[in-house]
């Protein structure tokens, strides 16, 4: 053999060594390497999974008055396996359920379509679920075309009739609380994603249902539970070969919420009573909040917002139609933890405090003229005429702006005025911080606002986001409007041309505007509410919350939430005392007084603040109206407003006169504690009692309200 043919066979011999050496690493890889993914990937193409949700948790009153439960409905299913095996696909039992069920044959067929597939409706028409489940096809069947279905079986292979649990709203009292309670959605594809690859038998399906608003959303974990699923293994074909696992369901836990049932319901009349009253008076009064606070604890006992809806409308799903026009009447967000408002005159509070901490004096006399003229600027009182030299106490009952003008005035020229620099003291916003206003108070409710506070920082903070777009105008003129308004776009370039050079300056003008709540601050009525409980409790600021246990369907106690305390304000007892006795003022003599005329204040004293903020573009004030009560040994904080509502002492204030009313038993100026709305006259310590099969304990008499859940 020549020296070219040993080459050959060389080289031969390399080549199949270097096949035969890539398909044994290949072969390793394969079942080695990557063996146990393609394991997993071959099983899961023979295991299929069937879900069954839990029955969800019930939410109640501190009581233990369900505010959700459940119902039971007829629901007939369609096993579209069984289906497929007739000669015609099914056609005939999907044309002879149509009949039986009085709808169309489409309507059937198009809810038996995988999602996805060719022709599919999209959710929630298609099925999202296993093809191994039975899919809903109608809900809320009645009882006799169910037994007509399930007493033909030759007729319906493959459907059946059963019960399911769905959602339900008892409105004990007639309470609505839909922003507090929340609704069901389909899960999210966030929701779906942030559980990555998790394989727990309970993770969330795209079949699933979760709570989308309110508690629902919050404390969706606990009422969900844990479904059924059955682990089935199918063969190439389809079929059933064997039964892998079964897991049991496991009922949700039921929320036991901080409100009381019978006193939310007077704050929702009340509040709709003061938007009424607004508009009585000739103003717009579109929108508004109350809230109810147990000083004590950071307990809401009663939260409203209007405009509100019906929470029974998402059951089953709403229609665009539906959905459209709640977005368009403003009633899906609430106006109480995500509405943001100029607080007025109810923000004085803040600016006696800082100014006692400032040093100044809170027992001297300040100058309360009618009005006060700096630069071009005139700042005038808006509810109070000129008193001349009056107390700070005085100034408070009789909301004098001129007199917290001049305290702001000189807390800005000792900051160094306009030659101040972005990090000089400010000493108002630095106060309102610490009782807890720009930053989310922490409730356990889904979307809360965060809110703001008019500062230095926020200035730069605008400047540096907005100057862009101010310098662009500026250079522009608004070509536009000066069309048809010269005047209107020689005022807003000249407007733009001064913000776009030093816009990040704080100005005199915006100090004074600050302390008394107007200029860029804005809060949440519950921001207020926690910011007077923090007054009226001596110093303590909570985080509010609207759940005091969780406890599970047979009973057993799961969890119970204690009250959180967030910080403590840097505001001596002296001041807070001060401010204590000067709010009593305003209900006895001032502002607050002609709501409260008549009322048993020498027994029941109450602390009060009006405000009627002025808001840009609006002819008409907001009116505020914030409080608590008994002042010498506080324990409830009321705090309502109304946009476009006038004056906070004729709007807002009889309403939360009202709600006292209610709540210490008053009538006229008699008080019988029996007669409070709530349970032996204040909030209930103890749980209320769950019996073993679920069904809550309310006992009768003026506990159980209409449609409430189980009596003793």
């Amino acid at each position: 053999m020549g020296e070219r043919s040993n080459l050959r066979l060389v080289i031969l011999s390399v080549l199949v060594i270097s096949l035969m050496a890539t398909l044994l690493g290949r072969l390793f890889y394969l079942q080695v390497m990557t063996g146990e993914s393609y394991r997993v990937a071959a099983q899961s193409n023979t295991v299929r999974e069937v879900v069954t949700p839990a029955v969800r948790g019930l939410i109640l009153d501190q009581a233990g008055r369900p505010l959700v439960a459940n119902r039971t409905s007829l629901v007939v299913t369609v096993d579209r396996v069984t289906l497929q095996r007739e000669a015609d696909d099914g056609a005939e039992v999907i044309a002879r359920l149509a009949q039986i069920l009085y709808v169309p044959q489409a309507s059937i067929s198009d809810r038996l379509m995988t999602c996805g597939a060719d022709g599919a409706k999209p959710p929630p028409v298609c099925w999202n679920g296993s093809p191994f489940q039975p899919i809903p096809i109608a809900r809320d069947v009645d009882a006799q075309t169910a037994l007509s279905i399930m007493e033909s079986r030759v007729d319906f292979p493959g459907v059946t009739a059963g019960l399911e649990a769905i959602r339900t709203y008892p409105a004990p009292f007639d309470v609505n609380a839909a922003h507090l309670l929340g609704y069901l959605g389909p899960v999210t594809e966030d929701a779906l994603t942030q559980q990555g690859d998790s394989t727990a038998y309970d993770r969330l399906r795209r079949t699933d249902v979760v709570g989308r608003s309110g508690l629902e959303a919050t404390y969706d974990d606990a009422i969900r539970g844990k479904p059924a699923v059955t682990t089935l293994e199918v063969d190439t074909s389809g079929r059933i070969t064997k039964t892998l696992d079964e897991k049991l369901a496991v009922a949700g836990d039921y929320i036991v919420s901080t409100i009381d049932a019978r006193l939310q319901h007077v704050v929702e009349q009340q509040l709709v009573a003061a938007v009424q009253r607004a508009q009585a008076q000739g103003y717009p009064g579109d929108s508004g909040a109350a809230v109810v606070v147990d000083v004590r604890n950071g307990h809401i006992l009663a939260m409203a917002s209007y405009p509100t809806y019906d929470p029974s409308i998402w059951v089953g799903g709403v229609t665009e139609k539906q959905y459209q026009d709640l977005k368009d009447s403003d009633a899906l967000s609430s106006n109480a933890i995500q509405g943001l408002f100029a607080p007025g005159s109810t923000f004085k509070v803040i600016s006696t405090a800082a100014a006692s901490r400032e040093g100044f004096s809170l027992y001297s006399k300040y100058q309360c003229p009618n009005q006060v003229k700096l630069g071009t600027q005139t700042f005038r009182n808006f509810e109070s005429s000129g008193y001349g030299p009056i107390t700070l106490k005085r100034a408070i009952e009789v909301s004098c702006n001129t007199v917290f003008y001049g305290i702001a005035d000189k807390m800005w020229t000792d900051a160094g005025g306009n030659d101040a620099n972005r990090n000089s003291p400010d000493p108002i916003a630095e106060t309102a911080k610490m009782f807890g206003l720009n930053a989310k108070t922490g409730i356990d409710l889904p979307d809360e606002a965060t809110g703001r506070v008019s500062s230095r920082t926020f200035k730069v903070a605008n400047w540096e986001q907005k100057r862009g777009t101010w310098c662009a105008n500026a250079i522009s003129g608004y070509p536009e409007t000066r069309k048809t308004n010269p005047q209107k776009a020689d005022y807003f370039t000249a407007l733009d041309r001064e913000n776009c050079a030093d816009g990040f300056r704080w100005r005199e003008g915006d100090a004074l505007n600050a302390a008394i709540g107007q200029g860029d601050t804005a809060v949440t009525p519950l921001q207020m509410a926690m910011a007077y409980s923090a007054i009226a409790n001596g110093g303590t600021l909570y985080q509010p919350q609207m759940v005091k246990a969780i406890i599970g369907a047979d009973g057993r106690v799961v969890e119970e939430i204690a009250p959180v305390v967030t910080d403590r304000v840097d505001v001596s007892r002296t001041a807070i005392n001060f401010i204590n006795s000067a709010l009593q003022g305003v209900t006895m003599d001032g502002s607050g007084a002609a709501p409260f005329a008549g009322f048993p204040l020498n027994q029941i004293p109450v602390a009060s603040k009006t405000g009627s903020a002025q808001v840009t573009g609006s002819k008409v004030s907001t009116s505020w109206f914030a409080s608590f009560a008994p002042a010498n040994k506080p324990r409830y904080a009321v705090v309502m407003m109304v946009t476009q509502g006038g004056t906070g002492s004729k709007t807002s204030g009889p309403s939360v006169r009202k709600i006292y009313e209610e709540i210490f038993g008053v009538t006229g100026s008699t008080v019988n504690p029996a007669k409070s709305v709530l349970v032996d006259g204040a909030p209930l310590k103890r749980l209320p009692t769950v019996r073993p099969d679920g069904t809550p304990v309310v006992p009768r008499g003026k506990m159980s309200g209409q449609g409430s859940g189980g009596s003793s």
